[in-house]
């Protein structure tokens, strides 16, 4: 069973369609050394944020792995375009944020915008495959919650983000009332 799974599996990411945006050639070239290590034949690469939301209006692929710290427009920057339906044309695309800075603060942001995963640098074959596959294989429903467009949050967020909205939903009335922070 297992050998039918990951036969499966490798199928699957023989297909995929990856684009890498980052601003470090080094990082491009070492992801990109990963990618086809694990088995992923078409990748394009996207040097900086704008250049990346032109490659995914272009290439349209199945997963964007992109960085955060990039000059111009940042990754969360380009995840929050991205994630605008009805102004940009692939807003379900899955993202996978790569990141050298783990700070809380960065993640919950990270899953504010929309991103489905979160990897810090530098990444293993291993670790990029797993949130790979874990997009592919239990992929989770674009949701509006308020906000906030992006995968379904898993449960614990879920709640948090629905809160989110509601105040958001209410924060009109409260600048109309005077009452802005």
């Amino acid at each position: 069973m297992a050998s039918v799974l990951s036969k499966k599996v490798e199928k699957l990411v023989h297909a995929l369609d990856i684009l890498i945006v980052d601003d470090n050639q080094f990082m491009r070239k070492v992801v990109r050394n990963l990618l086809v290590n694990v088995g992923v034949r078409t990748i394009h690469e996207a040097a900086d944020g704008l250049a990346g939301l032109e490659a995914i209006r272009t290439f349209v692929p199945d997963i964007v792995i992109l960085d955060w710290e990039m000059p111009l427009l940042d990754g969360g920057e380009v995840a929050r375009m991205i994630r605008s339906p009805g102004k940009f044309p692939v807003p379900d695309v899955p993202i996978i944020m790569l990141s050298g800075h783990v700070e809380r603060w960065r993640i919950e942001k990270a899953q504010k915008l929309g991103v489905n995963e979160f990897l810090k640098k530098p990444v293993s074959g291993k670790a990029l495959l797993d949130r790979m596959v874990a997009i592919l294989a239990n992929p989770r429903p674009m949701v509006q919650l308020g906000d906030y467009y992006g995968p379904q949050p898993r449960r614990p967020d879920y709640e948090l983000l629905r809160r989110a909205a509601v105040q958001a939903s209410r924060a009109p009335m409260a600048q109309v009332m005077g009452r802005e922070h």
